[in-house]
């Protein structure tokens, strides 16, 4: 039997673990539309109010969060699922559970900020601009910074990073996966989600390109069939 319906028919026995290779496409999809949503960057309203108003009142905002910002989750969401199985079926068990356990809830808790700046912040930007300035601000910083948000918006950011860094540190351990694409997955996101964060210029766009590649990389590497894969230090004392 050739490899390709070797493959085929352990595919057809066991379909979990076709669709789970084939939904770890969901992540190179997720690293893109993460991309697409910090191509520009909206002016800080602490000290451009006027011009944070105009930029979050137009369709390209609205367009862009419902598209990229909250389609992205989905994308990324389904993506943790199935590194996870995929890397829990390759003998990485724990690091796949825990990938698992802290991306999707890193995803919906990320979604439910993302809708705030998709439905609330246009609203407070109109009103912004019909001439209520005082109660605009006000309402800005009660509704969208205000404290149970931004806690969990932290939360969110602490479950993203680790969910990369835990999927890259199982991607660097396996035997047989490119260890510098698992090492760049988990910097991206550091890059991204801190430095990135905090500087809020080009750093995101770069460190969702470095995300793009990596998560690629991996994907193509995890997609070969394989039962099971010893990490790294293992591997070696069983060739030893």
């Amino acid at each position: 039997m050739t490899d390709s319906a070797a493959t085929t028919s352990r595919s057809v026995r066991d379909p979990l673990s076709y669709y789970a290779r084939t939904g770890l496409w969901a992540m190179p999809v997720f690293a893109l539309l993460l991309g697409v949503g910090t191509l520009d960057h909206q002016p800080p309203p602490q000290t451009q109010i006027d011009d944070w108003s105009r930029f979050v009142t137009t369709d390209l905002f609205l367009y862009k969060h419902l598209i990229a910002s909250i389609g992205g989750a989905v994308f990324g969401a389904f993506g943790a699922i199935a590194f996870g199985v995929v890397l829990m079926q390759r003998g990485s068990v724990r690091l796949g559970l825990w990938g698992l356990l802290t991306g999707v809830p890193a995803q919906v808790l990320t979604s439910s900020i993302i809708g705030v700046a998709a439905y609330t912040q246009p609203a407070i930007g109109r009103f912004y601009l019909a001439g209520h300035r005082d109660l605009a601000q006000g309402l800005y910083y009660d509704a969208a910074q205000g404290t149970p948000m931004v806690v969990v918006a932290i939360i969110a950011l602490v479950l993203l990073i680790s969910s990369f860094v835990i999927f890259g540190v199982a991607v660097a351990r396996s035997a047989d996966l490119p260890r510098l694409a698992g090492i760049a997955f988990a910097t991206s996101i550091v890059l991204f989600a801190v430095i990135g964060f905090e500087l809020d210029n080009w750093v995101q766009s770069a460190a969702s390109a470095l995300m793009i590649a990596c998560s690629v990389w991996i994907v193509v590497a995890l997609r070969r069939p394989r039962a099971y894969s010893l990490p790294r230090a293992e591997a070696s004392v069983v060739r030893a």
